[in-house]
């Protein structure tokens, strides 16, 4: 075929071809049924509400990520957003505690038994652990250009947040959950500006188009280029002490 019979069919192809980046509907179990979920809070602002997106549709910023963790808790009893700490770039470094009204009441108590079980497990009596709920951490995004890590750490928020039924209250009595949204915001931010200046507006896939092809030394590393995924013991990182 000659090149000018090829172009009137490109043309038409990108006349007609809708905008196939549709991000996540919410809330998003309205198609699934959840055993133990019977719906969602609607006083608990949705994602998109606050980042101005919907999931998926782009890639958020860290500041917009932090602005929707402190948006939910300012409306849940589940959620306390803290601070712990700030990137070489300025940025600041936070986590959520999200657990159920009653465990947020006692937390400096489930704190010190903590401590116990590991520092002194002898002094530890098996009724205590029993009324001890589970700790767990959740992270994302120890490598920046990790695209979907904070997104999905919103959703996360969201489901706890939000979720009304037997199956997440049973959850948040027996778990303390910590969710850190953004291990390295200054590497975000690289990958983030760079694929939302550069990606077009239909998905594409292709591994050699410039959105997936981010300049050296891309968004893998923190602001000085270290992989922080390697400071876990050394903690040299000022986001790897103030984790820990």
């Amino acid at each position: 075929m000659h090149r000018f019979q090829i172009l009137p069919i490109l043309i038409l192809v990108m006349v007609v071809c809708p905008n196939n980046i549709q991000g996540q509907a919410m809330p998003f179990v309205l198609d699934i049924h959840v055993p133990g979920i019977n719906g969602y809070d609607k006083e608990i602002p949705h994602p998109e509400s606050i980042i101005g997106h919907k999931i998926g549709k782009k890639h958020t910023h860290s500041h917009q990520v932090n602005a929707y963790y402190q948006a939910v808790a300012e409306k849940s009893n589940r959620v306390v957003v803290k601070p712990h700490g700030a990137t070489y770039e300025g940025r600041t470094l936070v986590h959520a505690v999200v657990t159920s009204p009653e465990n947020h009441r006692r937390l400096k108590k489930i704190r010190q038994r903590n401590h116990r079980l590991s520092d002194t497990p002898g002094e530890v009596s098996n009724n205590m652990i029993e009324s001890m709920p589970i700790v767990i951490q959740m992270g994302y995004g120890v490598h920046g250009n990790e695209a979907s890590s904070s997104e999905a750490a919103m959703l996360v928020l969201y489901h706890l947040a939000a979720g009304i039924g037997p199956a997440l209250n049973s959850l948040l009595d027996s778990a303390v959950i910590i969710l850190d949204p953004n291990y390295n915001p200054d590497g975000r931010e690289r990958f983030v500006n760079w694929v939302n200046s550069n990606r077009g507006r239909i998905a594409t896939q292709d591994n050699q188009d410039r959105e997936h092809v981010e300049p050296w030394p891309g968004g893998r590393t923190n602001h000085y280029w270290f992989d922080l995924n390697r400071d876990w013991l050394a903690a040299q990182q000022p986001e790897s002490q103030g984790r820990l």
